[in-house]
């Protein structure tokens, strides 16, 4: 278990510099929509795309994207936004799903 999670703290730290640190970008309310329906759901995919493609299917990854967003809902965003979480984990779960089809054929 040690040796998951040490794997996966680099992909947990992409994630959380995608979910703590991009709201710092919002300028105005279309900007920050920009980035949450856009940005944030692309820069997450990709890094569970790659997670996937290095590593395999895991539900730890996804998990760890529910858990580390919502803590931003009380820093950035108010209660409305907890449907994000669960979309940025099914997002994430794609990714590696994703990736796994690719992986071990590099």
């Amino acid at each position: 278990m040690k040796d998951q999670l040490t794997t996966l703290a680099p992909y947990a730290a992409v994630l959380a510099a995608d979910f703590y640190l991009l709201p710092f970008l919002a300028r105005d309310t279309g900007t920050a929509m920009l980035l949450m329906l856009f940005v944030m759901p692309l820069a997450a995919f990709v890094t569970a795309l790659v997670y996937g493609m290095r590593r395999g299917f895991s539900l730890l990854l996804p998990a760890a994207a529910f858990l580390l967003f919502l803590p931003t809902i009380f820093i950035h965003y108010n209660s409305s936004a907890w449907i994000y979480a669960v979309v940025y984990a099914l997002v994430v779960l794609a990714g590696t799903a994703v990736g796994r089809i690719f992986f071990g054929k590099r």
